[in-house]
């Protein structure tokens, strides 16, 4: 009797802990399924805007060459709807601790290298093509460490070095391999990412010596308003009398505005499901997705084997700083992501 009491006991707890043990394997799954869906959302929203973007400056049917004029309407937009979100509708919630003192030295600076990035990158488009774009931002790691070492947030050792050898090579062979190479559109492109490194600095900055922790829908809650003051001042001298007899396509630029901020959001989903490291990983795949997809949409797009044998060097000096970065601790940056350098924005993209 005894036996059989004891026996009839344990069922209901081995009932119990097989249901754990499958409620447990459901969420794992549920869960696994949230971060590759938030990944690939991300890889998608991130490749499109780059391809709308150039679509938008210098299709036949749009024909808006206006970087300046689309950077503005893209944080004026993104200004709005944060707000909308935060302070109306309150779906989200703007993290606390910003003082004067930190927007005036730390978020003001860094909204005015946002706005540079975007509006040098999206310039850029106008004269070199989207592939040879993608592999010239491949040495943004390179910029972002040695203006580390200048302010010491970074410090040089021989392995790191290396790293950066290989990159910066891998580019270079990337850029000889370039057909149709044009000088402006170079310049343009260096220095977007070196305004790129600089934000990324200042944001590192922001975090470690000011101990300021913001989620990437915070900052763009914070930046983009400085970003809009700060490109709508040379947007007075540059654009707005060429923009004034153009036909404004208010419906594409609506959307074209509404998928860079989707983007944003797409960086804050990937963060909160993975790591800053994941964002990393994934800004390499799309890197190599937009390039191969480039030279299929667009017929000015002709690659070369130099051309890919030199990205290539380039992404696996990229890959082993985004391993080597990990076992030093991680990066505590916050990156909101631009649609112009996806691939940078770990948080915060961003």
């Amino acid at each position: 009797m005894k036996m059989a009491k004891s026996v009839a006991n344990l069922r209901p707890k081995r009932l119990l802990t097989l249901m754990a043990d499958r409620n447990r394997i459901r969420s794992f799954l549920k869960d696994e399924h949230v971060t590759y869906a938030s990944i690939l959302l991300y890889i998608t929203l991130s490749s499109g805007q780059i391809f709308f973007n150039k679509w938008v400056l210098s299709s036949k049917e749009i024909n808006f060459p206006y970087p300046l004029g689309l950077t503005l309407l893209h944080m004026s937009f993104s200004s709005v709807l944060c707000f909308l979100l935060t302070k109306v509708f309150k779906v989200m919630k703007v993290e606390e601790g910003m003082t004067l003192e930190i927007y005036v030295t730390s978020v003001i600076p860094i909204g005015a290298m946002f706005a540079m990035t975007l509006w040098l990158g999206n310039t850029a488009y106008l004269y070199i093509t989207v592939a040879f774009s993608q592999m010239l931002k491949a040495i943004m790691p390179v910029a972002v460490f040695i203006l580390g070492v200048c302010v010491g947030l970074e410090i040089m050792s021989c392995k790191m070095l290396m790293i950066m050898s290989v990159i910066s090579f891998g580019v270079l062979v990337a850029s000889y391999g370039e057909l149709n190479i044009n000088w402006v559109g170079v310049v343009y492109q260096m220095g977007g990412i070196v305004s790129e490194a600089l934000r990324l600095i200042l944001m590192e900055i922001l975090v470690k010596r000011k101990g300021i922790k913001l989620n990437p829908l915070s900052l763009m809650y914070y930046m983009s308003p400085c970003s809009a003051i700060c490109l709508f001042i040379p947007w007075i001298f540059l654009e707005k009398s060429k923009m004034e007899t153009w036909n404004f396509h208010v419906l594409v630029l609506s959307l074209n505005s509404l998928c860079t901020f989707a983007l944003n959001l797409s960086v804050f989903l990937v963060i909160s499901q993975t790591s800053a490291l994941t964002i990393r990983i994934a800004g390499v795949v799309k890197d190599w997705l937009v390039v191969l997809v480039s030279a299929l949409l667009f017929a000015e797009t002709k690659l070369t084997i130099i051309n890919l044998f030199g990205y290539a060097i380039a992404i696996a000096g990229v890959a082993a700083y985004n391993n080597h970065k990990p076992k030093n601790g991680e990066r505590i940056t916050l990156v909101s992501q631009s649609p112009t350098n996806s691939d940078k924005k770990p948080g915060g993209p961003l």
